[in-house]
């Protein structure tokens, strides 16, 4: 029976018997222990995630509001079956147990292999192993026997005052799926057992008085007497038809004050302080969660810094405007000096045209300039013919050159490429003894090359020699080598006999340490396990003394969390306006560019059409010219 004290969970019943009325005024403080409702604030801990999956795995109470009180122990006392009321055929709950299952023997250390397909649908074999691990938790002694197992494990089972029955040809086909749920559940009611007789094991005996620890207030006899004395009052008036325990209740919670020195101001300014920062903390998670003027004033704020930066990218386009048509109005001037210096060449040429038109010749003159003229176009001809032979020529050498000069500037490299992997080039390379072996064609003229060439084959011809002897005196070497390698081999097959003969005996002794390491490992077994109860023991205390140091811990790791938050939204803001600016600025670049391209486009433009304007205006003048220096000529000679 458990033993009677105060029950850590808040909000469960003083009485061992269930209500016929549910009551949602009962006072949740009553089944809390001193230390943990009167000493600090009660704050409720976060549940871990396998707590919160836990199922209670016992039936639903047979007595209740229809039932007369003398039928509550009629399970335990009676033959009457018990209808099993945990749904043993649906699906979440079966896997549910199957996850309680798993976590239970893999904490305990269970020897077999554990996998989904196995607890999914075990053999009769597998089912045995897992019923004899877990009941050993509770027997260590136990050893389960070879023969019969199918009666054996129901007997047990019954033996633990399980309440269903679990037939005996169940046990043939368990993993049959309308057996295994109900051996499972088997399972995890007896695992459910283990952990209570592990908390019963635990504590100590009723009264304090027989203990060591009995200086303990929550331990000691006042406390066990004013429980005992609630238990038994309470429990009177539930037999005469009360559910409730108000006064009761009031009672003994104010004998718990009074024994305990419970400072109430403290706890109501505690409490006060709790739910104002409960309140608080709802406050602040609505607003980081949807406080729309805030993410509004974040967008207004963004946004200005991206008007600014568009206000400075637009003051730096009127600058670069400016300049641009400066060098427009440079490239304009130019133009006009250019158009003014052609309009004076045009007027030259008109001029000499005038003059050349008022001369006076006889048709003998003009004749004989005519002849001259085609004598002299015919000359011009000619020689233009001969010269664009001339480059052609030249042209077809220089292609010529260039093909010879490719082939052998392929073979110097791949000269130098096997030298390098010869190891003959730079001169302090490994097998280059100190001799130059690089080929320089800037350094050689086209008569050394010859020389040069020999001197190479004469140092390569010494390096092969040298490297022939090489070889055969490691050859000899290798041969010297095989011979001891074969006798190294015999001496290694005469040791390995010697050491088969003492690994025998090595065995031999492994076998006796081995006997007595099992002899040593039971005693320390013995040992481990009256160390495992005194650190129990100290454990519960440090249970005890370190309460309010981790709600402290706790709310530490929330406001850490509340901390990482913040910063996390931080970081992914600047990340944002980081991005932002990398996109404007990109674009920004790639527009600037692409107007430059544009500029320098025109730029060229107005520089060829300038040029060649320029060319034939200055073409026609040196023609001119140089017809007018023949008249000039042939007029004084005249």
């Amino acid at each position: 029976m458990e033993r009677g004290r105060m029950s850590r969970a808040t909000g469960s019943r003083p009485s061992d018997l269930p209500m016929r009325v549910q009551d949602s005024n009962r006072m949740s403080m009553v089944y809390t222990t001193p230390q943990s409702k009167f000493g600090k604030l009660s704050i409720p801990k976060p549940q871990s995630g396998t707590s919160e999956r836990r199922t209670s795995f016992f039936g639903a109470r047979t007595s209740g509001a229809g039932m007369p009180r003398n039928s509550i122990m009629s399970g335990f006392g009676g033959t009457e079956k018990i209808k099993d009321a945990r749904p043993l055929h649906d699906k979440s709950f079966v896997q549910q147990c199957i996850r309680q299952l798993h976590e239970f023997l893999t904490e305990q250390g269970y020897p077999g292999t554990l996998s989904s397909k196995t607890l999914q649908s075990p053999s009769t074999k597998e089912f045995v192993k897992m019923f004899e691990f877990i009941y050993r938790q509770l027997d260590p002694t136990f050893e389960m026997p070879n023969s019969k197992v199918e009666e054996e494990i129901p007997a047990l089972l019954k033996a633990l005052r399980y309440p269903f029955v679990l037939s005996k040809s169940s046990m043939y086909s368990v993993g049959a799926p309308h057996t295994w749920p109900q051996a499972l559940a088997a399972l995890v009611w007896l695992i459910d057992t283990v952990k209570i007789n592990w908390s019963l094991m635990k504590q100590d005996l009723l009264f304090s008085d027989f203990c060591e620890d009995s200086d303990s207030i929550e331990e000691g006899a006042e406390y066990n007497k004013l429980f005992l004395d609630y238990t038994a009052e309470t429990y009177s008036k539930f037999m005469q038809g009360d559910d409730t325990f108000e006064e009761e209740d009031e009672a003994f919670l104010t004998k718990l004050k009074k024994l305990y020195n419970v400072d109430e101001a403290m706890l109501v300014s505690m409490e006060e302080k709790h739910r104002m920062l409960s309140k608080e903390v709802e406050q602040l998670e609505k607003e980081s969660q949807t406080d729309r003027l805030m993410t509004k004033r974040m967008e207004k704020m963004k946004l200005q810094a991206d008007l600014k930066k568009l206000q400075s990218y637009r003051s730096s386009l009127e600058t670069f405007e400016a300049n641009l048509e400066k060098k427009a109005s440079e490239l304009d001037d130019e133009l006009d000096t250019t158009v003014s210096h052609l309009e004076t060449l045009k007027h030259e040429r008109n001029e000499l045209q005038h003059l050349l038109q008022n001369q006076k010749f006889t048709p003998a003159d003009v004749e004989r300039i005519n002849r001259e003229k085609r004598e002299l176009q015919q000359t011009i001809s000619s020689l233009s013919k001969s010269l664009e032979d001339a480059e052609q020529h030249k042209w077809n050498e220089e292609i010529a050159f260039a093909k010879a000069k490719e082939k052998a500037e392929l073979k110097l490299a791949e000269y130098h490429k096997l030298a390098r992997k010869l190891k003959l080039i730079p001169q302090s390379a490994e097998n280059a003894c100190g001799h130059d072996f690089e080929i320089r064609p800037s350094e050689c003229g086209p008569g050394s090359m010859v020389q040069y060439k020999m001197q190479i084959q004469m140092r390569l011809r010494k390096l092969i020699s040298d490297v022939e002897e090489e070889n055969s005196r490691l050859t000899n070497a290798n041969l010297s080598l095989e011979e001891s390698c074969e006798q190294v081999n015999f001496d290694i097959t005469e040791k390995s006999n010697d050491v088969k003969q003492l690994r025998e005996q090595i065995r031999k002794l492994d076998e006796r340490l081995d006997f007595d390491m099992q002899e040593i490992a039971r005693e320390e077994q013995e040992w481990a396990a009256e160390i495992e109860s005194v650190e129990n023991h100290c454990k519960l205390l440090e249970k005890k003394v370190n309460y309010g140091y981790d709600e402290a811990v706790q709310q530490l790791k929330a406001a850490q969390q509340e901390y990482h938050l913040v910063l996390q939204e931080t970081n992914e803001e600047r990340r944002t306006v980081a991005n932002n600016l990398a996109s404007v600025f990109t674009t920004a670049a790639d527009h600037l560019s692409i107007t430059e391209k544009c500029l320098e486009d025109l730029h060229r433009q107005v520089q060829r059409v300038c040029s060649k304007a320029v060319e034939e205006d200055k073409a026609a003048v040196q023609k001119l010219r140089e017809t007018l220096k023949s008249f000039k000529s042939k007029a004084n000679s005249l």
